[in-house]
């Protein structure tokens, strides 16, 4: 691919898995500081040492390139909010999630994370369009929590994943399907009574399955790379189960079905009231560039 097409270069890069972290501070006036960062890893355990990531524009970056101390707060996987929180620019984000400042470092850790790293500032390396802020971990602690995974543009939980995986095992009647998309249109194919339906397999009479949504896509000669888990719901009369999945199309035309847009998106034709639901959620978290993963009951 044109190296130059940063887009491009960006879905590449964020095709690596991490977690999701907050890094906090205090700035020289005394007040928290923090933003969301995957971009962070671990460097050295002789001298303990790790980095992150900094946009030259972030507003944070002087606090940080000044600040003599600096922590990672790792992340839950019911911590997406937090997560979306830290990533905003809003001014009082440290307002809206519960944290404290009691470590040696006096940093703001947050509350129900996973682990986090408090840390002297080592060292600042100029890297093109970001620095580096490399750290020697003073303090640490981590709990057995799952964290919240990032990969795809969205986010993960590996529970969650591994629910799904149980589910399609346990002989329930089971939808799976895929919300697949191209350039901002998602793939509808042609249901019954000139409704439309997203690409999915299985009934109340064969259980649906991953490895047969592949083949169907495979069928409508598309080239699909599936991402994680977008939507789990249950009947909770029968305990039948749905499964969708995030996809992304590397063609823009399929051998059934097309494409649409959210501007010319056939809401009428689309019966299920879930899959409508589920839908509009997914235009919404389109135009954020940022995923979430939802689990409940179908109403």
């Amino acid at each position: 691919m044109d190296i130059t097409d940063t887009r491009e270069l960006r879905n590449a890069f964020g095709r690596f898995l991490t977690g999701v972290t907050v890094i906090s501070c205090k700035d020289a006036d005394g007040h928290p500081r923090g933003f969301t960062a995957n971009s962070f890893t671990s460097v050295s355990l002789d001298p303990p040492l790790l980095l992150v990531c900094i946009d030259k524009k972030s507003a944070s970056r002087e606090a940080f390139e000044t600040s003599a101390h600096f922590a990672v707060n790792i992340l839950s996987e019911n911590q997406k909010e937090v997560s979306n929180i830290f990533a905003s620019r809003d001014a009082d984000k440290f307002e809206r999630v519960p944290w404290r400042d009691d470590g040696p470092s006096g940093c703001p850790l947050l509350y129900d994370i996973v682990a986090y790293f408090e840390c002297a500032r080592e060292n600042v390396i100029e890297a093109g369009d970001h620095i580096i802020l490399l750290g020697r971990v003073k303090n640490f602690s981590h709990d057995e929590i799952t964290p919240l995974g990032y990969g795809h543009g969205g986010y993960f939980s590996p529970a969650l994943e591994q629910a799904a995986v149980s589910a399609s095992k346990c002989g329930v009647d089971l939808i799976v399907g895929a919300i697949v998309e191209h350039d901002g249109g998602i793939l509808l194919l042609p249901g019954e009574d000139g409704t439309l339906e997203l690409p999915q397999n299985g009934d109340d009479v064969q259980l649906g399955s991953l490895r047969k949504l592949r083949t169907r896509l495979a069928s409508l000669n598309l080239t699909v790379s599936l991402g994680f888990l977008y939507e789990v719901y249950e009947n909770p009369e029968n305990g039948a189960q749905a499964i969708y999945y995030r996809g992304e199309s590397h063609e823009s035309h399929a051998a059934e079905g097309r494409f649409y847009a959210e501007q010319d998106f056939p809401w009428d034709k689309i019966r299920s009231p879930q899959v409508q639901s589920m839908l509009r959620r997914y235009f919404d978290e389109l135009r954020q560039q940022r995923f979430s993963v939802v689990l409940g009951e179908q109403d």
